[in-house]
């Protein structure tokens, strides 16, 4: 039996306010409902390695929903982060921000990673998926169009590789092409597959 029969057992719950994870899950075929995100401190240790944070994050949105959960509940929270440099790219505060990281990004190899967490009322999964993607130089002028125009104050690493910016910029990618949208359904499948 598929999963999207299997895992109608359950009520999917996907907390996120991101359109594309929901776009994504949507392609996947599953029945979901849409759990407002709670407010969660998105802070991490200082020392914590680059590759584990947004996994971590993702436990702490999903923590943050724990004693809502009822019995039939499935809970799907995501954090991705960009990583560049050796710094960890969360979303621009503001547009001078946007154009820092777009600079850093520039003519670079970058790694993004997703983390993603599985929870029912007695039992979670985390994971992460990493990519990495190549940008070509942009100029300046580019960048300015693309922060103007699209405006991705809600992007990791300002920028969504769906966009201008995807099209026109990004050289190559190394990984999954949808864990830079925000969710590597794939794994995600598989994942939710051994999870129900």
């Amino acid at each position: 039996m598929l999963l999207k029969d299997r895992i109608k057992q359950y009520r999917l719950l996907l907390a996120s306010k991101s359109p594309r994870r929901r776009a994504l899950l949507e392609g996947c075929g599953l029945e979901f409902e849409i759990a407002e995100g709670r407010e969660a401190d998105e802070t991490f240790p200082a020392d914590m390695p680059a590759l584990q944070v947004a996994e971590y994050l993702s436990g702490i949105k999903s923590d943050a929903w724990a004693e809502e959960l009822a019995e039939g509940d499935l809970l799907i929270t995501a954090d991705t982060v960009v990583i560049a440099g050796g710094e960890i790219l969360g979303k621009p505060h503001d547009k001078e921000d946007a154009v820092r990281m777009l600079r850093l990004l520039s003519g670079a190899d970058h790694e993004v990673v997703t983390g993603v967490t599985l929870r029912t009322i007695n039992r979670r999964r985390s994971f992460s998926c990493s990519s990495r993607v190549t940008f070509r130089t942009i100029t300046d002028e580019e960048i300015d169009y693309y922060v103007d125009t699209y405006r991705p104050y809600d992007k990791a690493g300002a920028y969504g590789i769906q966009e201008w910016i995807g099209y026109v910029a990004i050289t190559g990618i190394e990984g999954s092409f949808y864990n830079v949208m925000g969710l590597p359904v794939q794994r995600l499948w598989v994942e939710l597959d051994e999870f129900v």
